[in-house]
């Protein structure tokens, strides 16, 4: 369980101190969902745990180059994650966890199907690597809690960005479950923005958080700020759900491009060939470069609504930790009578 870090000096604000924090020696509990070496380095720098995203690099040498690249922008740990999905002709995912290891990351976060040979590999040649897997459902969870090769649970709630699963269970629910049923510990994602959230994902047991929406909109996000604006402007109802007919259910910001996919896919006898030209990654790829917010389809979470301003990424884990700890340690303390 969390605890507070008191300091001797009154000019030093105080930090949280979780599981998370201490295997990883990291200042924050505060992990960055997938990124290149801008933003990696710029959450790691800022005390919190920069992700790279494997597959975002054409190919397992250029996976390589970037984590070297990210090293020389900070010499705080940072992580890797490799998300693993069927496809037709799927990426040589071997070659890529070999560069991980090649490079001597400390911290892999695997998500999508049962990554057990991945993960079994990293912890035969690199025993001390952090791994934290992401899961959608507590059967997952327990699932993967059995390969022995896992050492946190990245519980991802419906309010997430991108894909929640398909049984629709809010981080509430899912991070109470957790606490009860899992044997090693977990973090929160998924409508994760503040301080708030933060201190109540540890009141639900969590390790720690891991933010993505929360972290576009920041002054180091390699993205437009027409992007950054727009999510600023954003309420909590401004996303929706795509491809729930393909069982392959993602959020995504709504705008015209996605409600035109949206309305095409309830058709009966729909397929996704249907939308395909519409959601395709280099269309959504123009918004983020851009800042054609029509162009395509772009992820965005719950929390945009929690979102009103574009800080550093020092400021944002600053503040947060401060936040969360005067919850922790004043509202909530005093409530113990």
């Amino acid at each position: 369980m969390f605890q507070l870090r008191r300091f001797s000096s009154a000019a030093s604000p105080r930090r949280l101190r979780t599981k998370l924090t201490e295997a990883l020696g990291i200042q924050h509990p505060i992990v960055q969902w997938v990124g290149t070496a801008e933003m990696a380095s710029a959450v790691s720098n800022a005390g919190g745990l920069g992700m790279l995203t494997a597959l975002t690099q054409p190919t397992p040498e250029a996976l390589f180059k970037e984590i070297q690249r990210c090293r020389s922008m900070t010499d705080k740990p940072f992580g890797v994650n490799i998300t693993i999905l069927p496809a037709i002709i799927p990426p040589p995912y071997e070659d890529y966890v070999s560069a991980i290891l090649d490079s001597g990351v400390k911290a892999v976060e695997t998500a999508g199907n049962n990554p057990s040979k991945h993960t079994s590999r990293i912890k035969e040649v690199a025993p001390s690597t952090v791994i934290i897997h992401k899961c959608t459902t507590i059967r997952h969870a327990l699932s993967a809690q059995k390969t022995k090769s896992i050492d946190f649970l990245s519980i991802d709630g419906l309010e997430c960005a991108g894909h929640p699963g398909e049984d629709d269970v809010g981080g509430l629910v899912l991070l109470a479950l957790a606490a009860r049923k899992l044997q090693i510990p977990y973090i929160a994602s998924g409508g994760i923005g503040d301080g708030r959230s933060l201190a109540a994902a540890l009141a639900l047991g969590a390790e720690g958080v891991n933010m993505g929406t929360r972290f576009m909109a920041t002054q180091e996000a390699p993205i437009h700020m027409n992007v950054k604006n727009q999510i600023v402007n954003s309420k909590e109802v401004d996303t929706i759900h795509l491809f729930r007919t393909l069982r392959n259910t993602a959020r995504f910001f709504k705008n015209s491009i996605a409600m035109e996919a949206l309305e095409i896919e309830r058709k009966n006898g729909s397929k996704f060939s249907d939308i395909q030209h519409l959601v395709s990654g280099k269309r959504g790829r123009k918004v983020f470069d851009d800042g054609d917010l029509e162009a395509g389809v772009w992820t965005a979470g719950q929390v945009v609504g929690l979102i009103d301003d574009i800080p550093t990424c020092e400021e944002l884990l600053r503040s947060m930790v401060a936040d969360a700890v005067e919850i922790i340690d004043g509202r909530m303390h005093k409530m113990i009578v």
